[in-house]
């Protein structure tokens, strides 16, 4: 069978996830240098050629596994799945991890190995995931493992993009319009042209036009392009690893995240026609993980969502290598300082508020309609995290901390900071098991509810949640509060009450679930004998 590398429905796929891959390294390199406050030589001297290297083997490594199974199954019509830097680790590891620790050092370095070494955590829990991550999907209800991923979206992802764009609203606003209608309805463009890209220069002509941008800046930045190629850091990430257990409370979590929305999206791609070996997909994410780390990139890459939106588009096998290709030259050559000073921010970040959107959604779209208030619950403690980490920065511009303020002052001002500072520690598998309570107590499935409870009670006593590092009889109030909600669980599951019985055609609770009854009535002609005498 002759498979090309090249297919027409590739242009497209490539303009689409090339410009969200380019928005995101875009992104990352200026909350490197404007929020962490590195040096951008280090950034587009290590960083970004680091990171390029993990996006060309990753790209690379889907296309030889598409183009594999296409001829496994004889098939032209097989998508790669797409690869790129993770956008929850994007924010999470410079907001949750590297941005403290400069503002308790005001040393970007020391936020760098920090952020080094996490990247690493996690690449290593990924590949272990690869052979133990099925069985958390099997029994985890979908309701806690979407609801956290949702409130990473509406929080690190989406409101500080939104916050950008409301600055120079003249710009986003119709960047974000075109987005819109653009991945949300069935309206083409004339000539089909790449709506990303579309909108990309549309914001950019405003911007420009408007005289937001500087010729001067794109000129100082064009002086600025060097070639740079990574090489090891090993001395790095060894530094970071030396006070690696305040770091496990996220890494762990999001490494579980990871491996979880890796599953979910090799699901995806199934569901679409394409069947991917899990264990393959899982320990590319976390080789690249650990390769990048160890090259001195803080920022995991990973398996994006959106495979069947790429495949609709025509996307085959060539539109993964050449964006991989394309992306690692442009951060070989250091040339996102200089699209960077031609882009404006506000004509680029609609698009992650758009990401974040769609996560959030889908959280509520793709679990059960009854558990909806278990969506919520896993939200939470990722809305925690985000408020107490502005109170914290925002202390912190002003010369002072929380514990200086007083925590009594705070709350005569009407701040829990100290219980949102709880709640939000660990967030992310805290969400995930308030979330799984919450579901299996609505399911009446008080048993399951009584583990996830007790589990939580573990996790806290190690200090993996509602604490800021991880150490034994970390916090004994919380431990003893998720101990007494598992005898609450016991107590119900006493007395076996009946599961909830799930409406027709509703989206299975977990993996192992039972599928819901079929919502299309049985012809009478199809109703068995027996069936209809009764």
């Amino acid at each position: 069978m002759k498979l090309a590398y090249w297919v027409r429905g590739d242009t497209n796929a490539f303009f689409g996830f090339g410009v969200n891959v380019l928005v995101n390294v875009l992104t990352l390199t200026g909350l490197c240098i404007g929020v962490v406050g590195m040096p951008a030589g280090d950034v587009f001297g290590v960083i970004l050629p680091a990171l390029g290297i993990a996006l060309v083997l990753g790209n690379v490594y889907y296309t030889y596994l598409a183009r594999r199974l296409a001829r496994r199954e004889n098939r032209t019509d097989v998508t790669a799945l797409p690869y790129g830097p993770s956008v929850p680790h994007m924010f999470i590891v410079i907001f949750v991890i590297m941005l403290p620790i400069y503002l308790r050092t005001n040393d970007p370095l020391q936020a760098w190995t920090a952020g080094i070494a996490w990247a690493f955590i996690i690449g290593v829990i990924v590949l272990i995931g690869a052979f133990i991550g099925p069985y958390i999907r099997r029994y985890a209800p979908r309701a806690a493992l979407l609801g956290t991923l949702a409130g990473i979206s509406i929080t690190f992802i989406s409101m500080n993009p939104a916050g950008t764009m409301w600055t120079a609203a003249w710009i986003a606003l119709p960047v974000f319009g075109l987005l819109l209608v653009g991945l949300l309805t069935d309206v083409k463009l004339p000539g089909n042209i790449p709506i990303g890209l579309a909108a990309l220069l549309v914001g950019t002509a405003i911007g420009w036009i408007g005289g937001a941008m500087s010729v001067p800046d794109v000129t100082s930045a064009a002086r600025d392009i060097a070639f740079a190629f990574p090489h090891l850091k090993v001395d790095l990430l060894i530094d970071g690893l030396r006070d690696m257990a305040p770091l496990l409370a996220t890494a762990i979590p999001l490494g579980v995240y990871n491996f979880t929305e890796a599953m979910t999206n090799v699901e995806s791609a199934a569901t679409a026609g394409d069947k991917y070996n899990l264990r393959s997909v899982l320990l590319a994410d976390g080789g690249g993980a650990v390769v990048g780390s160890m090259l001195g990139s803080p920022f995991p890459p990973a398996v994006y969502v959106g495979h069947p939106g790429w495949k609709a588009a025509g996307g085959r096998t060539g539109y993964s290598m050449a964006t991989g290709v394309v992306i690692a030259l442009l951060c070989f050559f250091g040339l996102f300082g200089l699209l960077g000073a031609i882009f404006p921010t506000a004509a680029i970040v609609p698009i992650l508020l758009y990401i974040g959107l769609l996560i959030g959604a889908q959280a509520f779209q793709a679990t059960p309609r009854a558990h909806a208030a278990a969506v919520v619950a896993a939200l939470i403690p990722n809305i925690a995290s985000w408020a107490t980490g502005q109170m914290d920065n925002v202390l912190a511009a002003a010369g002072t901390t929380a514990a200086d303020v007083g925590i009594d002052t705070l709350a005569g001002a009407g701040v829990v900071y100290d219980g949102l500072k709880t709640l939000g520690s660990g967030a992310i598998l805290a969400g995930l098991v308030l979330g799984a309570i919450v579901a299996f107590i609505i399911d009446k499935r008080f048993v399951h509810a009584a583990v996830f409870s007790f589990t939580g009670a573990v996790l806290t006593f190690v200090g993996l949640i509602h604490a800021e590092k991880v150490q034994w009889s970390a916090d004994g109030p919380v431990t003893l509060g998720y101990v007494f909600l598992t005898v609450v669980c016991v107590l119900f599951a006493l007395g076996r009450p009946e599961p909830r019985v799930p409406e027709p055609g509703e989206p299975p609770a977990f993996e192992g679930a039972e599928p819901a009854p079929d919502p299309t009535p049985v012809p009478a002609d199809d109703v068995p004998a027996t069936t209809a005498v009764r």
